[in-house]
């Protein structure tokens, strides 16, 4: 038997309070960790998405970055904690400009 949402109350959260909920608010141990591996996980996407879309293997871009297949293997999956010097090797082996966005919360007291 099908149930109507007429008889059911949908109820709809953003994403951050469910994030808040089960992960932890921002500001936290655990919300800092989540929100770390999420970025890493974006990082590992983009390096995979602009691989494919130069139309080079994984052997290949490890050729031009000087490391072996398994690396970008590990790289593209984010199972591997890689330096700064290697992920910018990646990206000019990619032909791709990496900029970084360094924010800091400045209160002055007056």
């Amino acid at each position: 038997m099908k149930a109507s949402l007429d008889s059911q109350k949908l109820i709809l959260k953003p994403h951050s309070a469910i994030v808040d909920k089960y992960i932890g608010k921002v500001g936290t141990a655990a919300r800092t960790d989540f929100d770390t591996r999420v970025r890493i996980d974006v990082l590992a996407s983009e390096i995979k998405r602009l691989r494919k879309k130069k139309n080079l293997t994984q052997e290949q871009l490890g050729e031009l970055v000087g490391v072996k297949r398994s690396q970008i293997s590990r790289i593209e999956s984010s199972t591997l904690n890689i330096g700064l010097y290697t992920i910018q090797k990646v990206f000019t082996a990619l032909d791709v400009k990496l900029t970084f966005n360094i924010e800091e919360d400045i209160t002055l007291s007056v």
